[in-house]
């Protein structure tokens, strides 16, 4: 499967051959979404705590005496039936995180990529070197290539300071390397914008087949 590379300026930069082991696989939207959730649960950070019965201030002191009032046994004004005691099975400090094997998350992201071709929204760029680092000229650039919303992937980010410190200015670009590709932002833009050299990480990264230029 062949694709065509395209440059920041608009112009053609030749073909690569695209891995079938990464971009024609069946997509799995359950699995993808179940990825997703897995992202999300670990970045929450889990510090949502309220005082139970023990952790509230209070006197010990029992409110009045046990029998004769006609009012339920009360031993403490801590308890959570009371007005400012303290809340019963509330949330605690924990982690949201759980585990999910390695194999079915290199099948979301593998079915997020071949999602992403399916839908026309996949380009190929040879590289993101910009001579200037003006948001407003790399915008003009994209809108060229039909591209608003992306995520740009390279293979080293520190390597094009130009665009990068473009792009910090477009809220609707996010650029990463290679290395940190995830599904979550794969499917979070309209187009998923990859460099030659982080196709080739991306592909030996998954196992797939090198890809070969053309």
């Amino acid at each position: 499967m062949q694709i065509k590379i395209v440059s920041l300026k608009g112009g053609k930069a030749g073909e690569v051959e695209l891995s079938p082991d990464l971009f024609s696989v069946e997509p799995r939207l359950d699995i993808i979404s179940e990825v997703i959730r897995w992202q999300l649960a670990a970045r929450q950070a889990g510090t949502h705590q309220v005082k139970n019965r023990s952790a509230v201030h209070g006197t010990t002191k029992k409110a009045f005496k046990q029998k004769g009032t006609g009012r339920a046994r009360r031993g403490s004004w801590t308890s959570n039936v009371c007005r400012g005691g303290g809340v019963a099975f509330g949330p605690v400090v924990r982690s949201h995180a759980f585990k999910l094997n390695k194999k079915v998350r290199q099948l979301a992201l593998k079915s997020a990529l071949s999602l992403r071709l399916q839908q026309n929204n996949l380009v190929v760029m040879g590289d993101l070197e910009s001579s200037s680092c003006k948001a407003k000229e790399v915008k003009q650039n994209l809108a060229k290539l039909g591209i608003t919303s992306a995520l740009f992937v390279c293979g080293e980010a520190g390597s094009i300071s130009n665009f990068s410190n473009a792009i910090m200015n477009l809220p609707e670009a996010d650029l990463m390397s290679v290395k940190g590709l995830n599904v979550y932002d794969v499917i979070s833009k309209d187009k998923l914008v990859l460099t030659k050299d982080a196709l080739l990480g991306l592909q030996k990264r998954l196992g797939g087949e090198n890809a070969k230029p053309v």
